[in-house]
């Protein structure tokens, strides 16, 4: 592979590549999701742009979308782009390097991240096979859907891990109800059902936002397809409830509101097979739906458990406590593809936002003693409690920890404000106060300007 052995970002200072200046520590962040990115965006600000340290991104995409925000798009209730941001731009902006491509491998002797060629839809080539070299690595490529090898999950349910599924999944449900209004028969049973399997967080909120959206797409003049009569939503959960990781308190409260809108919940229930007609639960019973989304449980990527690093049963990074990978002191792992201790807990720190959020704050922190050859100090997670969104209908949380001291439970308008303020942190984290502030209100002027659901 050819290496690429550049030192020094595009736009850092003349003066920063004098020869009389020795090479600067090169930290490669491979992932740009809400840890990496908000790591890299720190990292350059502080390192990069003042020559202390070569900063670069490595990501398989062309931009970046908070992934909290996925189950809307599928909805239809938000348009990715004006969440969207574009990686060159960023790394532009903030002084570090983006390298598009695609770890595929990783030499620790020779302090190589190996990348994939990659390609256009064409199938021409856009970048060859190349390395990168490091002194300092961060994996932080998050995780995937697991679908724990269940026959027919590939072919015909759709995972929700990139906007590009989740856009898929908007136009599949728009073309079904133009498809529904056009035909010569009526709807058939299982035409215009979506079936949610897995109702964690992403699957209770993807329910509730479709009830809502799908009616109003049939409400511009879709008007031959009944939304009481011809569509259902089917939310199936393994466990005895939903929302199984979070406090009892939340699930009871969350249920109650799907099964007031008339979202149908079946708890207990595990899926032997998805047909392209619908889904077989393991009793035998088939649950008509051409419309599948499979949100039951996450992994990390395959490539992990080719790097010689110690991988736990999800294919996760196994790091101790400064987020190091055990058996590689110069690899860090941070955000849903690290299994990072969590003391007093029998279980690692879990995957959700605001673990992947505090870790890049700790690791953008220690990083910078790692360069001053000061120890690295512990990584503690701090849970500041649980929110779910409900789309229109409400949201549900209860807040706990450092914020308030003790639990307590939350819902309606601040729930909402402190469910949106996650989000703002992820954009104050990349942009800082003022874009952020900007950003917030173009699109709430824009809102008015377009159909309240996506239609295409």
């Amino acid at each position: 592979m050819r290496p690429d052995n550049e030192s020094f970002p595009e736009g850092a200072p003349a003066s920063a590549a004098s020869s009389d200046l020795p090479i600067r520590h090169r930290i490669v962040v491979v992932g740009g999701g809400a840890a990496g990115l908000e790591l890299v965006t720190g990292l350059g600000d502080r390192l990069g742009k003042r020559g202390r340290a070569a900063i670069t991104l490595v990501e398989k995409s062309r931009t970046h979308l908070w992934k909290p925000l996925l189950h809307s798009i599928a909805a239809g209730s938000m348009n990715p782009g004006e969440h969207e941001l574009d990686y060159l731009a960023q790394a532009h902006w903030h002084g570090f390097r983006f390298r598009f491509g695609e770890m595929i491998g990783l030499d620790c002797t020779l302090k190589e991240v190996r990348l994939g060629a990659t390609m256009d839809d064409e199938g021409r080539p856009i970048t060859p096979p190349r390395s990168i070299p490091y002194d300092t690595l961060v994996i932080a490529i998050g995780s995937i859907t697991n679908d724990f090898a269940t026959p027919g999950v590939a072919e015909h349910a759709i995972p929700l891990e990139t906007p590009e599924q989740a856009q898929r999944f908007n136009r599949r449900l728009v073309n079904a109800c133009i498809r529904a209004q056009t035909q010569q028969e009526a709807v058939r049973e299982g035409q215009l059902h979506v079936t949610i399997i897995g109702a964690g967080a992403t699957g209770t909120e993807l329910a509730a936002e479709l009830h809502r959206t799908v009616r109003e797409v049939l409400a511009y003049g879709l008007d031959r397809v009944d939304p009481e009569r011809d569509v259902r939503v089917i939310l199936i959960e393994a466990a005895d409830r939903i929302l199984p990781a979070l406090p009892s308190r939340i699930s009871a409260a969350t249920l109650d509101l799907l099964n007031k809108i008339g979202v149908d919940v079946r708890t207990g229930a595990r899926v032997s097979e998805v047909t392209e007609a619908g889904v077989r639960l393991a009793g035998g019973e088939f649950i008509p739906s051409e419309l599948v989304v499979w949100s039951a449980g996450i992994k990390a990527p395959s490539v992990l458990g080719d790097l010689g690093l110690e991988v736990n049963r999800l294919n996760q990074l196994v790091v101790g406590p400064t987020l190091q990978t055990t058996r590689n002191p110069n690899v860090f792992a941070i955000g849903d593809c690290a299994a990072c201790p969590r003391p007093g807990s029998a279980g690692p720190v879990p995957p959700r936002a605001q673990a992947a959020h505090q870790q890049a704050s700790h690791l953008f922190r220690q990083l910078q003693r790692r360069l001053a050859g000061k120890p690295l100090e512990p990584f503690v997670y701090r849970d500041f409690g649980s929110l779910v969104s409900l789309g229109k209908y409400s949201t549900i949380g209860q807040l706990m920890g450092a914020v308030v001291g003790r639990g307590f439970f939350i819902e309606g308008y601040f729930a909402r404000l402190m469910y949106r303020s996650l989000y703002t942190m992820h954009e104050m984290a990349l942009h800082g106060f003022a874009k952020t502030a900007f950003s917030m209100l173009g699109r709430s002027l824009s809102r008015h300007a377009r159909p309240v659901v996506k239609l295409h």
